[in-house]
């Protein structure tokens, strides 16, 4: 993917006069050009290229664009094919531009979409699959649920998966994404699961970044084997589920964390669709800012109901009561774990237990010291010890101060006394790497450098979000743009996703690339739309008419700005009349644009109902 800088670097270094005149006959008026419109067959030139805002516009067929909507336009290429040849031609290397780990995290990404369709499609082959299908069948785990997570098996042969990725060109690829190993001795590769019923673990748009493997038939190796972490994964910002959990959450503001796969996969089989799990046996500030995201703000731990589950819970609370997070703990049977628990019990089960579920500090409480303020000075001292690990996370401030009044009460004890035995610890910040000695180097003393501060993407328009969050949606909607708004969208992030969807690559493929910022901004703009169908229409044409409009006032304030100083009508310059002319074809072009893009007309109107295209 280009960087976004990258590709605004090239609209500013092209002079878009001199790339529009190889194609277009254009002649000086004032401080723009016109020229007879490429686009389309017309006597009299209406077609404008504006030097200094570094676009081109038509006032007949309301072409409009910067230089690579143009290149893209006339000489039909995609969006990245069009930047790269303007690139070329203003002398603007992106491949240099780009991070260096950017071909190794494609490819990796390449390699693992491979491997999930390898697994995938074994674990429904008749025969290589059986005994992992009889596995899932033991646990209860419908093939409808199997199909949504993306299970899949891989067999016991040593190089199954090594000799595909040798076939197609792939092998470097697979040792990069840890999918095969190189032997011990001799040459080739070996596959790094085998026996394993796979587990893809996903990011939260649904593309496939690492696996889980839980042996089955066979006894040689641990029971779960999970990828290592690459530039597509990492575990301390990626909970297990997300992409299944994502929308219940939101709708629920709640999500239920659990510590396997299975029992995410159990939960989701009977209902609980807003359960998620732990890819490691850490909780970590990324899962919290996952799921805040995801606009959970209610978590409930559900645990194994025994000292292994009590440990998680003391293990998880540091994190969780240093960041403020609402959290609850539902209690298992003793000896259940989610998995059999939501087997023997069901919805209404599961349901039920989690709305019992007792605040996590209530819980700590009550478990470490039931006795509370009768408790001996030996069972105070051996409670308080256990909880030194949890409130230790907790920084000073408003949280600190309430849990330990809390802790002082449960213990009958002064607050001061508490907090004078257990002491904050600031998490550890990484040193920066050591500088590298040379011989013979003549120390000296160090100038501090000013560190710029990184400028925060900017977030797209709203109306644009909308735009693109539609077509994501029906990308039939795309026959509707009737003005062409595609070529008006301002902000590079929204025209990437959108080539990317519209030439074929895929949603998950698009949004998988697109910065946290692009991602967060459609999110939340595709929870405003409509499902489908004609409400979902009407949203979009409103949005394709609040960017026109908006492109038209910004060029009407300019006319506005260029013309004011005028004194007189006799006094007028022919840069002057030509810009005047020009408003009157803008105010033309603006009544058009309301008349023609109003939802109700354009929804229900002559056009008809959207058609499949």
């Amino acid at each position: 993917m280009i960087p976004e800088h990258k590709i605004q670097e090239v609209l500013d270094r092209v002079d878009i006069v001199s790339l529009v005149s190889r194609h277009v006959e254009l002649k000086k008026a004032g401080r723009e050009f016109k020229g007879r419109c490429p686009f389309h067959q017309e006597k009299t030139p209406s077609f404008y290229v504006v030097p200094e805002k570094r676009f081109y516009f038509c006032h007949g067929c309301r072409a409009s664009g910067d230089a690579v909507s143009f290149i893209q336009r006339y000489l039909g290429k995609t969006f990245q094919d069009a930047v790269r040849d303007l690139a070329q031609e203003v002398g603007i290397d992106l491949e240099a531009a780009q991070d260096p780990g950017l071909k190794e995290r494609q490819q990796v990404k390449e390699a693992t979409d491979f491997a999930a369709e390898h697994f995938r499609s074994l674990l429904w082959h008749e025969d290589e699959g059986r005994a992992a299908r009889a596995y899932l069948a033991s646990r209860g785990v419908s093939e409808e649920v199997a199909q949504g997570f993306g299970l899949g098996w891989a067999p016991a042969q040593w190089s199954i998966l090594a000799d595909r990725f040798q076939k197609n060109g792939m092998l470097e690829w697979g040792l990069k994404a840890g999918l095969i190993t190189k032997r011990n001795s001799g040459d080739g590769c070996i596959d790094f699961f085998r026996s394993r019923l796979m587990v893809p673990i996903r990011a939260p748009e649904g593309r496939p970044i690492a696996f889980g493997g839980r042996l089955v038939a066979a006894e040689d190796g641990p029971k779960y084997l999970n990828s290592r972490e690459s530039r597509l994964y990492n575990k301390s910002e990626t909970l297990f589920g997300m992409d299944q959990a994502r929308d219940d959450i939101h709708k629920r503001k709640t999500a239920v964390l659990v510590e396997g796969y299975f029992d995410c996969i159990g939960l989701h089989q009977v209902g609980v669709r807003n359960a998620v799990a732990l890819c490691s046996t850490n909780l970590t500030a990324g899962h919290l800012q996952v799921l805040k995201r995801a606009e959970a703000r209610d978590l409930v731990l559900l645990l194994d109901g025994d000292s292994a589950g009590l440990a998680a819970v003391e293990r998880l609370a540091g994190p969780l009561l240093a960041a403020g997070a609402p959290t609850r703990v539902a209690l298992l049977p003793q000896g259940d774990d989610p998995d059999v628990f939501a087997r023997r019990e069901g919805t209404d089960g599961v349901e039920r237990l989690l709305e019992g579920a007792q605040p996590l500090t209530a819980y700590l409480f009550a478990t470490l010291l039931p006795a509370g303020k009768q408790a001996s000075f030996e069972e105070k001292m051996s409670a308080l010890e256990r909880l030194k690990p949890v409130t230790s996370q907790v920084p000073p401030g408003l949280t600190r101060s309430a849990l330990i009044s809390a802790l002082a009460g449960h213990f009958g004890w002064m607050p001061a006394q508490i907090e004078s035995s257990i002491q904050y610890k600031p998490p550890p910040t990484p040193k920066p790497a050591a500088p590298a000695s040379y011989p013979n180097a003549v120390p000296v003393q160090a100038v501090p450098r000013p560190v710029p501060k990184p400028q925060a993407e900017r977030p797209p328009p709203e109306s644009e979000a909308l735009y693109v969050a539609a077509i994501l949606r029906d990308s039939r909607l795309l026959a509707r743009d009737t003005f062409r708004v595609c070529d008006e969208l301002s902000h590079m992030g929204l025209r990437m996703v959108l080539a990317q969807t519209t030439s074929g690559q895929g949603l998950e493929d698009a949004l998988f690339e697109a910065s946290e910022v692009v991602k967060r901004t459609l999110l939340e703009a595709g929870r405003r739309l409509s499902p489908a169908g004609m409400e979902l229409e009407a949203e979009f044409i409103l949005a394709c008419r609040d960017i026109m409009k908006k492109r038209i006032d910004e060029r009407l304030v300019y006319i506005k700005r260029a013309t004011e100083q005028t004194q007189g009508a006799f006094d007028l310059t022919e840069e002057t009349r030509l810009l005047l002319s020009e408003r009157k074809e803008l105010l033309a072009l603006r009544k058009r644009v309301l008349d023609e893009l109003t939802p109700a007309s354009s929804a229900t109107g002559t056009k008809g109902p959207m058609q499949p295209v």
